[in-house]
């Protein structure tokens, strides 16, 4: 093993996925497993790898592998040194995305991660223009159709199968904390222009349970539904997790009906769903699973 201090060699990929695996699965058999080598090229790999940081990475004996308190530290460097690879291998790569890729995005996950994701992917993909638009999911949805989107994601229609699903999420009913219901009155909505699905929901919800409504205040965007509930103009509906600090889930002390979920999915153009941009976009969305369109640290 090389003596501590001395300058260290360059650290290869293979090697420092062959480090993370063990690390992952505490088993030379299993790692290479994953890896699709075999056992002894993985043992090699560690070999080098505590060679080049003159370090024992690992504990081995004939039962377990265990990583040592250097290793431990390792696992964090070779991440970072595997994806800054990656992304230099990407940045020169023949296929590596560009022009102008048309996104639509359903106004309420404005207030969710969604936005850092597509900050994070233009700066990975400076060679790709974006063209935003920020809508009602059902207007969206005929964008999509009319060939002017190439990926969408926000809300999927009741029924619908369509789409990669990101999140499922259950509606609410809003209000503001001084809200209260007559249920013997039609019940005031706060509802975006038709066609939408959450206003759908609502008048679908209230049917069923055999109560009546009324359009109290038709706003375009979740900045007016969030003002005009506020204001308690009236009730609206959200999912779950995007309740804003301005807004109060009802309760079962309001008597409404309940709103059952919502799908929130990501759905592509056919026509350009297989161009590079339109790939590396789609991938970025679904990697980051249900949290990419989780509410948005203040």
């Amino acid at each position: 093993m090389a003596e501590v201090g001395r300058p260290a060699a360059a650290f290869e990929p293979a090697q420092l996925r062959s480090f993370l695996a063990v690390a992952q699965t505490h088993s030379f058999t299993q790692a290479a497993a994953r890896l699709g080598v075999r056992q002894s090229t993985v043992s090699q790999h560690l070999r080098k790898l505590e060679d080049a940081v003159g370090r024992a990475l690992v504990h081995r004996d004939t039962h377990s592998v265990a990583l040592t308190p250097d290793g431990e530290a390792m696992i964090g460097f070779a991440r970072s040194i595997l994806a800054a690879h990656e992304r230099a291998a990407s940045y020169f790569a023949s296929e590596r995305p560009r022009g102008r890729l048309r996104i639509g995005m359903s106004d309420d996950l404005a207030l969710t991660r969604l936005p850092h994701i597509l900050r994070d992917f233009r700066t990975e993909n400076p060679r790709v223009d974006l063209e935003l638009t920020v809508d009602q999911s059902g207007t969206l949805h005929r964008r999509l159709e009319n060939d002017r989107l190439d990926i969408f994601i926000g809300k999927r229609p009741r029924g619908s199968g369509e789409g990669q699903l990101v999140k499922r999420e259950r509606l609410v009913w809003v209000g503001n904390p001084s809200t209260r219901v007559d249920l013997s009155q039609p019940v005031p909505l706060v509802v975006y222009p038709s066609p939408s699905l959450s206003g759908a929901a609502m008048q679908e919800a209230l049917e069923r349970a055999g109560l009546g409504y009324r359009s109290a205040c038709v706003c375009r965007g979740v900045n007016g539904l969030i003002a005009a509930v506020s204001a308690g103009i009236g009730v609206s509906c959200l999912a779950g997790s995007l309740v804003p600090p301005q807004l109060t889930a009802l309760g079962a002390q309001h008597r409404l009906p309940e709103l059952g979920q919502i799908d929130l999915v990501l759905l592509t153009n056919p026509r350009t769903r297989e161009r590079p941009a339109s790939r590396a976009l789609a991938a970025a969305v679904l990697s980051s699973g249900p949290g990419g369109l989780s509410p948005s640290a203040p």
